[in-house]
C-alpha cells in the first residue's frame, strides 16, 4: 500500500478522516497476514514509511503507524504519504538482557 491519505474535508471532521485511515490500515495488514506464506518463513513482516510526502517519508515501525497519524492530526496536516509493504521473514530470538545482580557489595 502506497498512498496518499488527506485530511480535509468540506464535510467530514478531521478526526472522522484520521479514524477512517487508522481502519483502512488496519484491514490491510490483517488481510496481508492472512496470505499464504512463502516456504521458510513465520511471518508477515511489514516495511513502513510514514511522512508529509512521498519524497519525506521515514522509515517506521509498523506499530508506530497509530501514533503518526495521531501525529499528523494533531499538527493540522492537509495530507500525508504512509507506505506498507509487506516481506515475508524468519523469527529469531530475542537477546536475553542481563539481570542486574543483586548481590551486595563485598564489606571492606
Amino acid at each position: 500500500m502506497k498512498k496518499i491519505f488527506k485530511l480535509s474535508h468540506p464535510k467530514i471532521k478531521v478526526a472522522r478522516l484520521a479514524e477512517s485511515v487508522r481502519r483502512d490500515v488496519r484491514r490491510y495488514i490483517k488481510r496481508e497476514r492472512k496470505k499464504e506464506l512463502p516456504e521458510g518463513s513465520d511471518f508477515w513482516d511489514f516495511d513502513c514509511k510514514f511522512g508529509p510526502t512521498a519524497e519525506e517519508a521515514k522509515v517506521i515501525h509498523v506499530a508506530e503507524i497509530g501514533t503518526c497519524i495521531s501525529e499528523a492530526e494533531a499538527s493540522q496536516l492537509e495530507q500525508f504519504y504512509i507506505e506498507i509493504l509487506a516481506k515475508p521473514a524468519h523469527r529469531t530470538k530475542k537477546p536475553k538482557p542481563e539481570l542486574a545482580r543483586n548481590d551486595p557489595e563485598p564489606a571492606s
